[in-house]
């Protein structure tokens, strides 16, 4: 999507931040709203049909890349300072640990019995994740980011998600 005027000589991106001011912490909201979204509309789902395929696939395409642009333009940058860095730590451990839960609800079928017990585990994991992270990693990052941090992190991460997720 392209910008749009915002009507103060700014442009808005695609998430309806100034192109000036959107900061990691809008982006990382944003996509995490549509994980939440997905794994909602997922679970709503039944059997082994389109809906549910394509959704699973959109879930773990977004999970992916996600954690890839998360870790390396947000995380790398909190692991350097002593006040964030055990929690950026915990933060991707988390993120493997919703890996091999993706990788192990992939390997079940569609209709199969285990599958929706896996993904509401899956879900219970992906909501504690984010929550923790808004509401514990963002507080202590936001002390430590400087203005210029917030907003070059947000737009090396939604570089790194679009690239993810058009390739």
């Amino acid at each position: 999507m392209d910008p749009t005027p915002a009507g103060n000589g700014e442009t808005m991106t695609p998430h309806g931040q100034s192109d000036g001011g959107a900061t990691i912490f809008d982006e990382l909201r944003h996509d995490h709203d549509r994980q939440r979204d997905l794994l909602r509309r997922l679970a709503e789902t039944v059997g082994d049909d389109d809906q549910r395929s394509a959704l699973f696939d959109a879930l773990c395409e977004q999970l992916r890349a996600h954690a890839d642009a998360e870790e390396h333009h947000f995380y790398t940058v909190l692991m350097t300072d002593d006040t964030t860095r055990e929690k950026a730590r915990h933060s991707v451990s988390e993120h493997h640990e919703i890996d091999e839960l993706v990788d192990k609800l992939s390997g079940y079928a569609l209709d199969g019995s285990a599958w929706l017990p896996t993904l509401e585990t899956l879900a219970d994991l992906v909501e504690h994740h984010l929550a923790e992270e808004e509401h514990e990693v963002f507080q202590v990052a936001g002390r430590v980011l400087s203005d210029e941090d917030k907003v070059s992190a947000a737009v090396g991460y939604r570089a790194a998600m679009d690239d993810h997720l058009t390739s």
